[in-house]
């Protein structure tokens, strides 16, 4: 059974990001796939100090703090799906801080998100979604990851709480790229 994992980027463990989120689940679920949720986001983060010591502890981040376990749950799973607000026109501190410190990770312990799945959402007020997606995609792409589509820019309309469920396209996008994460992850597999 394919395993997908999503990392909620955004402080809210309720909030808009985390619903997308769940709709993309909800489609892999139901397409049998065993899912899981992390709440990243409103941790304390540490980013990358380009330290190097990660080349030579292996599948480790020299910080000892909740990335090397992310980083596990992450090496396991078969498909990636990364969410974050949009801040400033950018994406959270957690994501940047998750793509820097676990991709270092990967590429030093055998590059071993190498044809994974990789997918990001992102909820946005007005604009700059497209450049937190396109951040959170070349992490993918850099990775050899394998990115999914879907029927629109995996983004969704929402700032206040529950806005995400009065958008009917953004929910729309998110179930397809549930379905097509199910629909890839099955044929790699």
């Amino acid at each position: 059974m394919p395993t997908v994992l999503a990392i909620n980027g955004s402080p809210n463990p309720e909030g808009n990001t985390a619903h997308m989120l769940r709709t993309v689940l909800e489609r892999c679920s139901a397409a049998n796939c065993e899912t899981e949720m992390y709440q990243a986001g409103g941790r304390l983060v540490r980013g990358c100090v380009a330290c190097g010591a990660c080349g030579r502890i292996k599948g480790r981040c020299a910080f000892d703090d909740w990335m090397n376990g992310l980083y596990l749950k992450m090496a396991a799973a078969d498909a990636i799906v990364l969410g974050s607000p949009t801040y400033f026109g950018d994406l959270t501190p957690e994501i940047k801080a998750i793509i820097d410190r676990t991709g270092f990770i990967s590429r030093k312990d055998g590059m071993r998100f190498s044809r994974k799945i990789g997918a990001a959402v992102c909820a946005v007020r007005r604009a700059g979604s497209l450049h937190v997606l396109d951040s959170m995609q070349h992490f993918f792409l850099i990775s050899d990851m394998v990115v999914p589509g879907s029927s629109y820019w995996n983004m969704a309309m929402a700032l206040e709480p529950g806005d995400y469920a009065r958008d009917a396209e953004g929910i729309e996008t998110m179930e397809r790229l549930g379905e097509n994460i199910a629909w890839l992850a099955e044929r790699l597999g």
